[in-house]
């Protein structure tokens, strides 16, 4: 991801106020949260354009042994860009390595695809998880919505009430919306010949 000067200048001002808290000026928030809005939307794009990679990826892969090729090159970029091959691609390997370029890539994929099971169950271990998407930027630190905070009435919180057990839960969509049912066929009529 490329910053412009302008972007560079906002992310520096933003760091700095961040290490050493202060008011901002209405205009620093707006250029905070215009920031925000260009990462989040360059973020978007490249999960975007992954997901259109993976899909092409699938498609190749779908479509072997007669898009050997295709199939290799986009491996290659697909790992390049961090994609930890899958099971299907392992397989597909496994029936081209009679090639140069797929058997060097087979061995490439399955050290990537033993290195990523390994740390996924060394984070189970840790009882760790997997991190969420990033979520927006709401409000600064100093910024008007810490005025707006202060401004504010505290109300405690509702506490969760215990369900009765007269209380219906939530429906499910299938009880709500029934699936349609396909209307029967008319009876055919045959006509004598007279």
């Amino acid at each position: 991801m490329a910053f412009s000067a302008d972007e560079l200048r906002v992310l520096r001002r933003a760091l700095a106020i961040a290490l050493h808290p202060m008011p901002l000026s209405d205009e620093d928030v707006q250029d905070c949260l215009r920031l925000a809005g260009s990462v989040d939307e360059a973020a978007g794009e490249a999960g975007r354009l992954r997901v259109f990679l993976l899909a092409d990826l699938a498609r190749y892969r779908n479509a072997l042994p007669g898009s050997a090729t295709g199939y290799l090159e986009l491996l290659q970029d697909a790992l390049a860009a961090g994609y930890d091959p899958r099971p299907d691609d392992l397989a597909a390997l496994r029936a081209l390595r009679g090639g140069r370029l797929a058997a060097a890539l087979l061995e490439r994929c399955q050290v990537l695809a033993e290195r990523s099971v390994r740390a996924r169950l060394a984070g189970r271990s840790a009882g760790l998880t997997a991190p969420g998407p990033r979520s927006r930027l709401l409000a600064l630190p100093g910024g008007r919505a810490a005025d707006r905070e202060q401004d504010r009435p505290r109300t405690p919180a509702a506490p969760d009430r215990p369900q009765k057990p007269g209380d219906r839960p939530m429906p499910k969509p299938s009880e709500v919306f029934p699936p349609r049912r396909r209307p029967a066929p008319p009876p055919s009529e045959e006509r004598a010949a007279g």
